[in-house]
């Protein structure tokens, strides 16, 4: 834990993803001067990544910019003692409108109709409400309660799948072991990426889903995009929307663009916004300068 007095003398250092607007709004919020480029004494940094310059011993609080922060922790090893704080602002709720919109588009044939749209073709396709309907969530964090709480609100029944045993979360009206098949219409991952989950949607857990639509708003390397592909193929998966892949950006010839009844959306349902920069480092100053852990800490050991 960083002292408070040790905190209150450091200086604030912006990096070179930090945009001059989230830079002013730092400086209003904290009533600091927000520096860029190298200072020396005692700093906090804020940033996307963490430059080899700046991992000496005077770095004393690292806020990522981003909620993600698997490819930071994978630059190097952690410097000791230095907390890790991330941004989420309102990513939730942006997430869980975007899986709550794909949600209803499939529900009304919003697809099939822009395609009939495009063929100039005039037939009836029935629609079908989503309440009574079950959708089960991988990820049960900030992230996957805000996107079950969504989804809750409109009448689906959310089931947790939890890798470890726990009570109901918020926004959950059951939770089961992650293993445990369970018939839904609906399977949503928001797993972090660690060494426990890369890989995690392969062939198996695909092959139990019965036809689920299958949505990915966690992290690109969580699934086997080649499993995705055979569970398509042979119908144990209906449907595929994909806003994170292992490699991004996906290059025209990237085989994602192939599968089939999939739609790709370039890592666009949760963006981070200046305010929410701004909002989630100004929280986290004020519980580490009394002497509290932030909510928004990464355990660095476990990844997320």
């Amino acid at each position: 834990m960083i002292s408070p007095a040790l905190l209150d003398r450091a200086r604030i250092v912006a990096g070179p993803e930090v945009g001059e607007a989230a830079v002013r709004g730092l400086a209003a919020a904290t009533g600091r001067t927000v520096e860029r480029g190298p200072v020396e004494g005692p700093f906090v940094y804020v940033g996307a990544s963490l430059p080899d310059a700046v991992r000496g011993a005077d770095l004393v609080w690292f806020h990522s910019v981003n909620a993600g922060t698997d490819a930071l922790l994978r630059s190097g090893p952690w410097p000791d003692g230095v907390p890790l704080t991330r941004t989420v602002g309102r990513m939730g709720e942006r997430i869980a409108q975007y899986v709550l919109g794909w949600v209803l588009a499939e529900c009304q044939s919003v697809p099939e109709f822009a395609a009939q749209h495009a063929r100039a073709e005039w037939r009836r396709i029935d629609s079908e409400l989503v309440a009574g309907q079950t959708a089960v969530v991988h990820g049960i964090g900030r992230i996957g309660s805000a996107v079950a709480t969504l989804l809750r609100a409109c009448g689906i029944r959310t089931v947790a799948a939890a890798r470890t045993p726990r009570p109901v979360p918020p926004g959950f009206d059951a939770v089961v072991p992650a293993d445990e098949p369970v018939a839904a219409r609906w399977v949503v991952a928001a797993l972090p990426l660690t060494g426990a989950t890369t890989g995690y949607f392969g062939a198996d857990r695909f092959g139990a889903m019965g036809g689920a639509t299958f949505l990915n708003v966690g992290r690109g390397a969580t699934v086997d995009l080649g499993a995705l592909e055979g569970a398509l193929r042979s119908g144990a998966v209906g449907r595929a929307v994909l806003d994170v892949l292992a490699d991004e950006p996906a290059a025209p010839g990237d085989a994602c663009w192939r599968l089939p009844r999939t739609v790709v959306t370039s890592h666009s349902a949760g963006i981070t916004a200046d305010e929410d920069i701004v909002t989630d480092f100004a929280a986290c100053l004020r519980e580490l300068s009394a002497g509290r852990v932030p909510a928004l800490t990464v355990d660095t050991g476990r990844g997320y």
